[in-house]
């Protein structure tokens, strides 16, 4: 990375954070105050009417008059602030005296109809759909009278980032009831018994190697015949100075010395005798009985996953079958009407891009995951495919804010679900929830619709809920020192893409919450706490399940 492409990158995220700021800043004078008036900057107790075109909420159709000047700090006509950007701002606004707010504290609580309380504390809750990446659509906007007050109320009672991941990894820690399987059907699952050796492993003394089995000193007669083959049967003891042909893995007679390899050993026909070329040592390309384990030994510990070699131990130490917890069962249901399953995004819709990436995540994390089903944005229908899953979790893309079609809020309060993590302190991602369905029933992770933010809702709540049914260990935490400084969020954590770059991580570009190009390059997130980091900080940092197969260069992504 040359020092003019740092500098860029640097005033670029500068620039961003400075707009972020501004608009903090201008939205802090509206939709903020109670439905009946609001409070202009500097004029404490000064009443406006709400509907006042001064203060009425962007994107809703009505604003400044033509000429009239905004409000110092405001947005400038001409220049209305998205329902995104309004709605980050009022998620962090702290009245002053008089009433007007400054940016940093909760607000009150408000209730949805029907529903809990569900807000849209961060800007990429306004764009709508799994995978979308262009402007901000309807999903996740609403007026400032209904989504104001319960974006407020999320931002007051959003769970801190750690605790969020460990609430889900307590939650998974309902053990499911383990059961026998075939060694053909375990793979991927986790060990719920250990495996303890059934015998001796050689079970008994075996040749190493292709050659001649001896006894005593040499030069030894040659025994005739075909020598000792692997699998035959009990052979007789074999006399000092004599020598007979044995392969691999055959059984060895009792008495037997060593074995010769055929490469250094001579054999003269005409007289019948067998010469060593190299010095003989006694037990030299033998495997003694139980050089691997004794029986009783335990070979694997509970928690282990089984893989192809933990197959093949368990055959070699005699299993037909383990016992393994059961691979936790997942359904996902992508919620948008606008969304495609093919060709090019078109007419104001747009590719799903978490339907086809979710279900090879959850495997690789040791669930059994179901076809990803499409919803769309139907209430009656998202509640029957709630009420009618089997699964033992739930994920869902989109509807987790508060706008006109995102219904899952709604739908789990008419279900009577519990709602245990209601946004996270997180960007992006914020607007992630976790929820049971009913006592000992199923969980429900809501992630949002945008891509990234999807993203960090997998690794904050879904990665160690699944880990944890599953009966996996938690991912292991460690830390990198970051190649150069991150700017952090105010308040939360902030993950970003990163690769490894020699001895620490280099941050990547593309990481936007509707971005994946970031993340498609990266072969872990860095936890940024809130404020940023400098360049030469140790961060922690999240692996991603397939980091190792990686190839990627970070030229290609930063």
């Amino acid at each position: 990375m040359t020092a003019h492409g740092g500098d860029a990158r640097a005033a670029e995220q500068e620039r961003a954070a400075e707009e972020e700021r501004a608009v903090e800043q201008a939205l802090a004078l509206v939709g903020r105050q109670p439905q009946g008036a609001q409070y202009p900057s500097g004029r404490p107790g000064a009443t406006v009417p709400a509907s006042s075109p001064a203060t009425a909420e962007p994107g809703t159709g009505t604003g400044p008059a033509p000429g009239a000047a905004p409000a110092p700090g405001g947005p400038t006509p001409g220049g209305p602030t998205s329902g995104a950007q309004a709605s980050s701002a009022r998620a962090s606004a702290t009245p002053m005296p008089g009433g007007s707010p400054m940016p940093g504290s909760p607000a009150p609580s408000a209730r949805l109809p029907g529903g809990p309380v569900s807000g849209v504390p961060a800007s990429e809750a306004s764009v709508s759909a799994s995978g979308a990446s262009g402007p901000s659509s309807r999903r996740g906007t609403s007026s400032v009278h209904d989504a104001a007050p319960s974006s407020r109320a999320r931002r007051a009672r959003a769970t801190a980032w750690p605790e969020a991941r460990a609430l889900a990894e307590r939650l998974g820690r309902t053990t499911l009831a383990a059961h026998r399987l075939p060694l053909d059907r375990v793979v991927g699952h986790v060990l719920a018994e250990a495996v303890v050796a059934l015998t001796d492993l050689p079970s008994f003394d075996t040749s190493a190697m292709d050659g001649w089995v001896v006894a005593g000193p040499g030069p030894w007669s040659v025994r005739e015949g075909e020598g000792l083959l692997a699998g035959s049967g009990s052979t007789e003891p074999l006399p000092d100075g004599q020598a007979l042909r044995i392969a691999t893995g055959a059984r060895l007679p009792a008495d037997a010395t060593a074995v010769i390899r055929n490469e250094h050993a001579h054999c003269d026909e005409a007289k019948g005798l067998l010469y060593a070329t190299r010095a003989v040592v006694p037990g030299q390309d033998i495997r003694p009985r139980g050089q691997e384990c004794r029986s009783g030994d335990e070979l694997l510990p509970v928690g282990t996953v089984v893989t192809p070699p933990v197959l093949g131990l368990a055959a070699a130490a005699g299993y037909d079958a383990l016992v393994a917890v059961p691979r936790p069962r997942v359904d996902v249901f992508v919620l948008g009407d606008e969304l495609l399953t093919a060709g090019l995004p078109r007419d104001g819709l747009i590719r799903d891009a978490l339907g086809p990436m979710l279900a090879p995540w959850l495997r690789a994390l040791g669930a059994e995951v179901s076809e990803p089903r499409r919803l769309g944005d139907d209430a009656a229908v998202l509640r029957q495919a709630l009420i009618s899953s089997d699964a033992d979790l739930i994920l869902t893309t989109g509807g987790t804010a508060a706008g006109p079609v995102d219904h899952l809020h709604p739908v789990l309060a008419g279900i009577g679900a519990e709602l245990l993590v209601d946004g996270v302190a997180v960007r992006p991602g914020h607007p992630m929830l976790l929820a049971q369905l009913a006592e000992g029933g199923p969980c429900l992770v809501g992630l949002p619709g945008n891509p990234l933010a999807a993203v960090s809702g997998l690794l904050t709540l879904a990665e160690p809920l699944v880990r944890a049914i599953a009966g996996r260990s938690v991912q292991g935490r460690y830390r990198a020192v970051v190649h150069e400084e991150v700017h952090g969020h105010p308040h939360d954590t902030r993950l970003i893409p990163v690769i490894h770059h020699d001895d620490s991580v280099m941050p990547l570009h593309y990481n936007g919450p509707a971005m994946l190009r970031g993340v498609a390059g990266a072969d872990g997130l860095a936890v940024v706490p809130p404020g940023g980091v400098r360049s030469g900080t140790e961060v922690e940092i999240l692996d991603l399940p397939w980091a190792s197969a990686s190839p990627w260069t970070e030229g290609c992504f930063t």
